[in-house]
């Protein structure tokens, strides 16, 4: 690990960590309050994403919608309007709109093949986007004088490493950079989860292996055609099943780095109190 005791942590002039697991457990909760206390540069991967891997992809994909309006079309051909996204921090939906959801097109979905097509673009923006750590980390000393530094990732993290291969290239890179630290939720976190996606669920990235085997499994149990599929209802569906499948994976990334809780996270209040979670779950790990 980048920081092997508690003291090690406690002394270090330049403290750089990563938070990984599933959305809504807190990552992003912790990495704006270490941005607001003053000291610490925030590098988010999905806002990377959108704004370096897919922003032209999810900008065409506005434009192809608004060259079906003959209005929009003749005013986008004269160069009379532009078209793009205002993704932020705060607002990552341009990313999920485009990832989209498979299913019926009169209800919004895409058609498999476009689909997939759209997740392996997600997969090998998220990639470039993780191995860009050590360049922000670099550019935020060099360029801001932030002697801290955070990367927020996002929840699919976990599908495209073998936390178990020692030489995976990802974590390898990500673990000689930073410190890893695994949000772990608990059986109610999980249910909470569930209760807020049903609620309003919204495009995720899968492995190419667990949307084959869970779109195939779906097909059977509705005896539905693909065109058939109630979009919301596939994603819905499916997310239980993708905790359940993500769960084994950030475990065995926990080897990596650290554990703390959700729980833990939700009681941390300042820069202080974090500091101290960390150093007392290195002490833990030891």
């Amino acid at each position: 690990m980048l920081y092997s005791t508690a003291s090690e942590w406690r002394a270090a002039a330049h403290k750089r960590v990563l938070f990984f697991g599933m959305s809504g457990l807190g990552k992003t909760f912790l990495s704006n309050m270490l941005r607001s206390a003053g000291d610490w540069f925030h590098y988010s991967i999905d806002y990377r994403i959108g704004t370096r891997y897919m922003g032209e992809y999810i900008a065409d994909n506005a434009k192809a919608e608004a060259m079906k309006v003959p209005f929009l079309k003749e005013m986008l051909l004269s160069d009379s309007i532009y078209i793009g996204s205002n993704l932020t921090f705060e607002n990552l939906k341009p990313v999920s709109a485009y990832l989209g959801k498979p299913g019926d097109p009169s209800k919004g979905g895409l058609e498999m093949d476009e689909y997939r097509r759209r997740q392996e673009q997600f997969r090998q923006s998220e990639i470039h986007a993780l191995m860009d750590t050590q360049y922000f980390i670099e550019r935020a000393g060099r360029l801001y004088n932030y002697p801290h530094f955070i990367c927020d990732t996002g929840g699919s993290i976990c599908e495209w490493v073998d936390a178990e291969d020692p030489n995976d290239l990802i974590l390898k890179e990500l673990n000689r950079q930073t410190l890893m630290i695994w949000i772990k939720g608990d059986e109610a976190h999980t249910q909470e989860l569930i209760r807020r996606f049903d609620k309003a669920p919204k495009p995720m990235a899968y492995q190419p292996e667990f949307l084959a085997s869970v779109w195939e499994e779906y097909l059977r149990e509705k005896s539905a055609a693909p065109d058939e599929v109630d979009p919301d209802a596939f994603i819905r569906w499916t997310y239980s099943k993708a905790l359940a499948h993500r769960q084994p994976r950030y475990e065995a990334m926990a080897k990596w780095g650290v554990t703390v809780t959700a729980d833990q996270v939700s009681q941390v209040k300042t820069e202080q109190d974090f500091e101290d979670l960390i150093a007392a779950s290195i002490e833990a790990k030891d």
